[in-house]
């Protein structure tokens, strides 16, 4: 099998990383990427390809870039020891230590699927998040709209991670998922973060940790597909409400326009929405915004 560019640890076109280095710290040890695709690429199965590299700057960009040059196929899986371009919404920067987390990129072609459903895959991307950490670290995760991935640490909400959704080409979504796994209190880029092993994980061992997500993605995305795309037919809208941290909460939702709607959280409508009730009496659908989460007073 022909080796997938940066599959011996370093990043294609750049610099290469002395290979003791990757045992620098014990207790973070590398990813098992035999291990991994033994357990995720079958015949019949979604996954075609995992390739894990060392250091790059984004997995998403690297991910886009192979689909649009023709070089990946559904179900590839690109993994990075560490990012030092992480981007979350709005560009916003993700750091941390090297394997100090899951960051990971997959290329999704639902073409089946019509294009205005395609919303739903970061929402569906974070119920099986949701679901794969909870069978595997023990750990309850939160979602908080859209993107979001919330764990509690000492009875306080943080953010333990992030989904980023991009087209790629015509018919292709890579979706970035970055998780943090060890990072300890002062490793923490804000006091507002948050990681599986702060949160009481059972295991934070990566490579089952990774397997577990993805086979939950999987099975997420299949049943999202075989129901054409439909959220409700499939489960997903249920799934998703029923994990939502932001739903039956006020919330400021900071629009685009420099726009503001204050309200509270009632649903998550069929295109894959956020509807606030405001103080008005109206129920207003907010497509794409940041949300803030507001204390009661």
């Amino acid at each position: 099998m022909k080796t997938p560019p940066g599959e011996d640890g370093n990043p294609p076109n750049g610099p290469r990383e002395p290979r003791s280095s990757r045992w620098s710290d014990l207790g973070r040890p590398p990813l098992n990427v035999t291990a991994l695709r033994r357990g995720l690429v079958r015949e019949g199965g979604l996954w075609t390809e995992v390739a894990v590299v060392q250091r790059t700057g984004s997995t998403n960009s690297d991910l886009v870039a192979r689909a649009a040059a023709g070089r990946a196929a559904e179900g590839a899986v690109l993994v990075a020891e560490e990012q030092t371009a992480g981007r979350g919404r709005l560009d916003r920067q993700w750091t941390a230590p090297p394997r100090s987390g899951l960051f990971f990129s997959v290329l999704l072609t639902p073409g089946e699927v019509p294009v205005e459903r395609w919303g739903w895959l970061p929402l569906l991307t974070g119920v099986a998040v949701a679901t794969g950490l909870s069978r595997t670290a023990g750990v309850d995760t939160a979602l908080k709209w859209p993107n979001d991935l919330l764990v509690t640490v000492e009875g306080d909400e943080r953010k333990a991670g992030g989904i980023l959704a991009e087209r790629a080409g015509d018919g292709g979504v890579v979706i970035g998922v970055g998780i943090n796994v060890t990072l300890k209190e002062n490793e923490l880029p804000v006091p507002t973060a948050g990681s599986l092993g702060l949160a009481g994980a059972v295991s934070t061992d990566r490579d089952p940790l990774l397997r577990g997500v993805l086979r939950a993605l999987e099975e997420w995305y299949g049943k999202w597909r075989a129901a054409g795309g439909d959220p409700g037919v499939c489960g997903l809208q249920e799934a998703y409400a029923a994990g939502c941290a932001t739903l039956g909460r006020v919330v400021r939702a900071e629009l685009p326009g420099d726009r503001a709607v204050v309200g509270e959280a009632v649903a998550v409508d069929g295109d894959g929405r956020l509807v606030l009730a405001t103080g008005e009496g109206v129920q207003e659908p907010v497509g794409a915004g940041d949300i803030v989460h507001l204390r009661p007073v």
